[in-house]
C-alpha cells in the first residue's frame, strides 16, 4: 500500500486544524496502491499570489465562502503545503503519442491532492515527479490561463470536461521557448484516469494490476457494468467509453473546437476533455485545420478528430483484450463507436438548427452548408449566432447572414431550404432554440491572449471579465459585445504548441 503520510518536505498548512480549512478528503486512487502511484515532495512555489477562482466551483466542492481569500489554501493550492486529510500523488501511465508507443509517461507536472465532493482535485504545475522525464514539473502563467478560461468556457458551453477551481502565480522564473513566470492550475474532475493508465499495465503485461484499474473504474463510475447482460464487466466498460467518447467528440466538433493533441494519455475514460494544451476555437471554418504547430502532418487537425478518437478506442480496446477475451466482441464494441458519433453528430446539428431531434432534411441541410462554410472561410460561431437571430422572423431584408459569404445567392437559397424545413413552426420558438445552441462567445485564441498580457503585468481584470462572459456563453451580454466580434489579423499569428 502506498505510504501516504507526509512527506518530510512538505509541511502541513498553518493554521489547517482551524474548521475554515478542515474538509472531508478522500483517497480513493490512492488504495490502489503505490505501483499505481507516487507520494511527492513538491517544490515549494516562492510567493505565490491568487490569479483566478471560480466561486461557483468551490461552493459545490463544499469549500468555505472566503476560501480565496485565506493564506491557507493559497499556500496548499500552490503545493506549498498540505491540508489535512489531502495527499500529494502522482499517477503513472503510458500512452501513444503522435501515433508512436511512446512508454511509460505519468503525471510528470501534476498531483493529486485527493477528493472532494465525489472529485479529485489536482494541482498542475507544482513542481518534478518521478514521472517529469527531466522536465521541471511548471507550468506557466500563459498555459494556466488558458486552461483555466478553457476548462470553464467547455463547462458553460455544456462540453463533457475537466474544470478548473483556481489559478495561483509567482514570479519564479520558468525557462520555456523564453523565460516566463510560472502558475499552477488547481484542476478538478470525477476521475483523472486516462486510455494510457490500461494501456502502461497491460503493455508491461501486469494483467492484475489492469483488473484492479478496470475494477476500480467500473466500481467508481460504471457501476451499471456489472448488471451486463452478457456478464463480460470489461466488455461492457469498453463499450460505455465507446459511446462516451463518440457523444464527447460529437460535442467537440459542433461547437468547432481543436483539441490539438489528442494523444491516448490525454483521453479521459470518462469521455471529459482533458489536458488543454494547444487547443482553439475555430474562427473561420476551415476543416483542416491544425492549431497545434508541433503537429507537422496535420494528425489531429480539425476534421480527423474524430478518427483520431477511434483510433486511440483501438488503442483502449487492445489494453483491456487481456480482460475482455473474446476479440470479435471487443471489436464490436469499438465500433459501436461510429453509429453513436453519428447519432450524436447529427442532434448536435439538429439542436443548431432549432429542431428536438434529428430529421433527415437537416442532415441534408448539413451537407450543403459545411462546404459552403469552408469555401468562404466563414466565421463558424458568428454564423450559428446571426442564423440563430434571423431565423426569429426569417425575412427577406435582413442580410445578417448572407453578408458573410461571398457567394450570396448559393446561401440565399439555402435559407430557403431551411426555412421549409421549419415551416408550420413557430419562429421564435426556432430562434429561441438555436440561441440556446448556438453560443453567442466561445474562447477565441485572441482573447486568451489579451488575458494573458495583462495578466503578465498583474492585471487580472480582462481574464475575469472573460471568466464572467465564457460562463453563460449564450447570454448576450452587451457590455461586453467586444468579445462577440471576429478575430482581428493579428490572431492568425498566435502559434500554440505543446511546450507550454
Amino acid at each position: 500500500m502506498t505510504d501516504l503520510s507526509t512527506p518530510p518536505a512538505v509541511r502541513q498548512a498553518p493554521g489547517a486544524q482551524t474548521g475554515h480549512a478542515s474538509l472531508p478528503w478522500r483517497q480513493r486512487f490512492a488504495t490502489l496502491g503505490p505501483e499505481f502511484v507516487a507520494v511527492l515532495k513538491p517544490a515549494p512555489l516562492p510567493e505565490p499570489y491568487w490569479v483566478a477562482h471560480s466561486a461557483e466551483l468551490g461552493q459545490s466542492l463544499g469549500l468555505a465562502p472566503a476560501w480565496q481569500e485565506s493564506q491557507h489554501f493559497l499556500s496548499a493550492l500552490s503545493g506549498n503545503a498540505l491540508l489535512p486529510g489531502s495527499a500529494m500523488l502522482a499517477s503513472v501511465y503510458s500512452g501513444h503519442q503522435f501515433g508512436a508507443w511512446a512508454g511509460q509517461l505519468g503525471d510528470g507536472r501534476a498531483c493529486l491532492l485527493g477528493d472532494l465532493a465525489g472529485q479529485e482535485i489536482q494541482l498542475k504545475g507544482a513542481g518534478p515527479t518521478p514521472f517529469s522525464r527531466q522536465g521541471d514539473g511548471r507550468a506557466v502563467l500563459r498555459s494556466a490561463i488558458r486552461e483555466f478560461l478553457c476548462s470553464e468556457a467547455m463547462h458553460g458551453l455544456g462540453i463533457p470536461t475537466t474544470r478548473a477551481l483556481c489559478v495561483t502565480g509567482s514570479d519564479a522564473a520558468v525557462r520555456r521557448e523564453a523565460a516566463e513566470t510560472a502558475a499552477v492550475v488547481t484542476r478538478v474532475a470525477p476521475s483523472f484516469i486516462r486510455f494510457g493508465h490500461f494501456e502502461h499495465f497491460s503493455q508491461r503485461k501486469q494483467i492484475p494490476q489492469l483488473q484492479m484499474l478496470a475494477d476500480f473504474v467500473i466500481d467508481n463510475y460504471y457501476p451499471q457494468c456489472r448488471d451486463d447482460a452478457g456478464g463480460n464487466a470489461y466488455l461492457a466498460l469498453l463499450r460505455e467509453v465507446s459511446r462516451k467518447t463518440a457523444e464527447l467528440l460529437a460535442h467537440w466538433q459542433a461547437v468547432g473546437f481543436c483539441h490539438g493533441v489528442m494523444n491516448s494519455d490525454n483521453m479521459s475514460i470518462l469521455g471529459l476533455t482533458l489536458d488543454y494544451g494547444p487547443f482553439q476555437f475555430l474562427d473561420a471554418f476551415a476543416p483542416g485545420h491544425i492549431c497545434n504547430h508541433s503537429d507537422s502532418e496535420g494528425r489531429y487537425a480539425f476534421s480527423e478528430q474524430p478518427t483520431m478518437a477511434y483510433w486511440n478506442l483501438y488503442c483502449l480496446t487492445n489494453a483491456l483484450m487481456p480482460l475482455i477475451g473474446d476479440e470479435d466482441a471487443a471489436t464490436e464494441a469499438m465500433d459501436s463507436y461510429r453509429a453513436h458519433f453519428q447519432a450524436a453528430s447529427q442532434l448536435c446539428l439538429a439542436k443548431k438548427m432549432g429542431l428536438d431531434q434529428a430529421d433527415p432534411r437537416q442532415k441534408v441541410l448539413t451537407d450543403m452548408l459545411l462546404p459552403m462554410l469552408a469555401a468562404d472561410q466563414v466565421d463558424y460561431t458568428i454564423f450559428w449566432r446571426r442564423l440563430s437571430h434571423w431565423a426569429a422572423r426569417m425575412d427577406d431584408e435582413d442580410y445578417s447572414v448572407m453578408d458573410l459569404f461571398v457567394n450570396r445567392q448559393q446561401i440565399q437559397t439555402w435559407q430557403y431550404d431551411f426555412e421549409s424545413m421549419h415551416k408550420g413552426m413557430g419562429t421564435t420558438d426556432i430562434s429561441a432554440r438555436m440561441l440556446r445552441a448556438n453560443p453567442k462567445y466561445v474562447l477565441r485564441n485572441y482573447m486568451a491572449q489579451e488575458a494573458i498580457a495583462a495578466a503578465r503585468v498583474k492585471d487580472f481584470s480582462v481574464l475575469a471579465q472573460l471568466q464572467s462572459v465564457l460562463e453563460n456563453p449564450f447570454d448576450e451580454h452587451p457590455a461586453h459585445e467586444r468579445w462577440a466580434g471576429f478575430a482581428p489579423d493579428w490572431a492568425t499569428a498566435i502559434s500554440v504548441s505543446c511546450s507550454s
